[in-house]
């Protein structure tokens, strides 16, 4: 397994469970640790599109000198504990841990073994503005879109685990916490630094792109998680698509072959999968002039992958009508936050369907 040559630094695992992550952490080792011992540990989940794109950004990370060990976490009941035995050790004497996805139970099981001192958490989308606003404010982590509900059976029994890792998570002493994000912080916890990632190691890796005259649209999996209406999201994107002159529709990695069928039969749109994240699938091009999204991470993250260029991104809201009778109530203000907050961004008025 290859290393990146230079002075080895503290020892390092970073935990990953998506191709953001793992780009965010490659964006971090550029950024914070040129020439650190950095090994990669991939959880991987069983969704064939996310795994596709972890593979492919495995390879990347490789080619950059780091260490990569995939682990088959998800690969029935014994492998999480086949994982967490086979990572103890290293878990023991890791120096420094990178992380994610702090709501994400296996890591915050895998906290409970580390002593390490220094722990990064690297963005993992729109999630990582609602973890840092938790911390902050002393409430158990809890995913924005469930916010709201009562907690289940699961969550009390792994209460005093994700009880343990929220005081791994805070600094005390010589415990040392860091966030490593592109997304705006209202409110830091205090003791916690934060660090901004301007996607200088994308930039410099791939690019400029070639810029086409169409435009292009991201999906986004709010459908999947029960917040937005199908019906209501698929007749927006029709309106939108008309009103640009859409060409190509980026899915996200967790949208349904079904709804993907629809918006392509319906809409006339090409349905582009990705193999990488949109970050760097925009900056290699070819890529639209105009690239429109409903609040998601790429709004935060496409302006500054393709700073230079002269792509311009454009937001629509989301009409609360659109919403779910079970969406959670914070929906409509974490969604209205996420386009508010995002620098660079044309802001569309949400589309009446």
């Amino acid at each position: 397994m290859s290393r990146r040559a230079g002075n080895p630094g503290p020892r390092t695992l970073a935990f990953v469970e998506s191709p953001v992550q793992l780009l965010n952490v490659l964006e971090w080792a550029h950024v914070r640790a040129p020439g650190a011992e950095l090994t990669l540990v991939v959880l991987s989940p069983t969704d064939p599109m996310t795994r596709g794109q972890l593979r492919r950004m495995a390879e990347l990370a490789r080619e950059e000198g780091h260490e990569v060990r995939w682990e088959e976490a998800r690969g029935g009941p014994a492998a999480p504990f086949q994982t967490i035995g086979g990572l103890a050790g290293r878990l023991r004497r890791a120096e420094r841990i990178v992380l994610g996805d702090p709501f994400s139970r296996y890591v915050q099981l895998l906290l409970t073994i580390t002593r390490a001192r220094d722990l990064v958490v690297v963005d993992d989308g729109t999630a990582t503005m609602e973890f840092v606003a938790q911390l902050a404010g002393g409430e158990r982590f809890v995913r924005w879109h469930r916010k709201g509900g009562r907690p289940g059976p699961r969550d009390l029994v792994f209460a005093p685990v994700s009880s343990v890792a929220r005081r791994r998570l805070t600094p005390a002493g010589d415990r040392h916490v860091e966030i490593f994000s592109s997304m705006p912080m209202a409110e830091l916890p205090d003791g916690v630094t934060h660090t901004s990632n301007a996607f200088t190691w994308t930039r410099a890796r791939f690019g400029p792109p070639r810029i086409t005259r169409s435009a292009d649209m991201v999906g986004t999996s709010l459908v999947e998680t029960g917040v937005v209406d199908g019906d209501r999201y698929l007749e927006a994107v029709r309106t939108l698509a008309k009103a640009h002159g859409t060409t190509r529709y980026f899915a996200h990695r967790r949208e349904s072959t079904d709804k993907l069928h629809r918006l392509a039969t319906e809409t006339g749109l090409e349905i582009v999968r990705p193999d990488l994240p949109l970050e760097l699938i925009a900056r290699r091009g070819p890529i639209g002039r105009t690239i429109l999204s409903f609040p998601s991470t790429v709004v935060h993250t496409l302006p500054l992958a393709l700073a230079g260029t002269e792509v311009k991104v454009a937001v629509c809201d989301i009409d609360p009508a659109w919403l779910t009778d079970h969406a959670s109530p914070r929906a409509q203000g974490f969604l209205s936050g996420v386009t508010g907050t995002a620098k660079d961004v044309h802001r569309l008025a949400a589309v009446i369907v």
